[in-house]
């Protein structure tokens, strides 16, 4: 009887019923699974550009920023992100030594994609990963010079908006502040406050002038919540009770 020899290959890599990956495609699935978590970690439904994108993605461990296109994540496409991940397998009865691989996905970030879509296997591009210069510090909102600014107005007084007004040019706000004030049953509310993204949680300060009393604060952080209420004129005039 003739006896059947098996390919060595085949003995080597088929392992019961299934076949053993090599260790160059375990680690082109860890490199892969880095760029699933990048995707995950980037999600979100607010709105970014793509140089936002790009930049969080940089400050990912295991990730190198390689292309970026598209405009914003709230457009059509969203933007697609090209990163560079690593990825290590070892089998010793296989290889030798530990194998460790570079490789490219593409990643889509969008408001409208699902959570945790599975990257695209792509093509390397040549050069160096891109850098991202960190953001514009935003604007510093005066609190002690809105404090020393405001009028008093004694017991028995009056609070003048025209006064208040007065006191907030002084000020010499930055571009990107905006101001608002208001009288309202002697009061007069005062709102300087920054543009929200309408997710996280927006920069103001609020102040009333009443005869007695002048106050300014920074309402709390639950408050500053979009919808809340917090960075309006109302909060002014007519403060929302602080959280316990």
């Amino acid at each position: 009887m003739r006896r059947l020899l098996l390919p060595v290959t085949l003995l080597v890599f088929t392992v019961g019923c299934g076949v053993l990956q090599s260790s160059d495609a375990e680690a082109t699935d860890a490199a892969r699974e880095v760029a699933l978590r990048a995707g995950k970690l980037l999600h979100s439904q607010r709105p970014r550009t793509a140089e936002e994108v790009g930049r969080s993605a940089s400050g990912i461990d295991g990730v190198e920023v390689m292309r970026l296109s598209g405009t914003s994540t709230n457009d059509v496409d969203g933007v697609d992100v090209v990163v560079r991940t690593s990825g290590s397998a070892y089998h010793g009865w296989i290889d030798v030594e530990e194998v460790t691989v570079l490789r490219c996905f593409r990643v889509r970030v969008s408001t409208k994609a699902e959570w945790g879509e599975e990257p695209d296997d792509v093509r390397c591009p040549d050069g160096r990963p891109l850098t991202f210069p960190p953001p514009p510090e935003p604007p510093r909102l005066p609190y002690e010079q809105l404090r020393a600014e405001l009028p008093r107005v004694p017991e028995g007084g009056r609070a003048d908006e025209a006064d208040v007004r007065r006191a907030i040019s002084s000020l010499d706000l930055d571009p990107a502040i905006r101001s608002e004030v208001r009288a309202e049953d002697g009061v007069v509310g005062v709102l300087l406050s920054l543009e929200g993204n309408g997710f996280d949680p927006q920069d103001c300060l609020v102040a009333a002038v009443r005869p007695g009393s002048t106050e300014v604060w920074v309402p709390a952080r639950v408050q500053r919540m979009p919808g809340e209420g917090g960075c309006s004129i109302s909060n002014a005039l007519h403060p929302i009770q602080a959280p316990h």
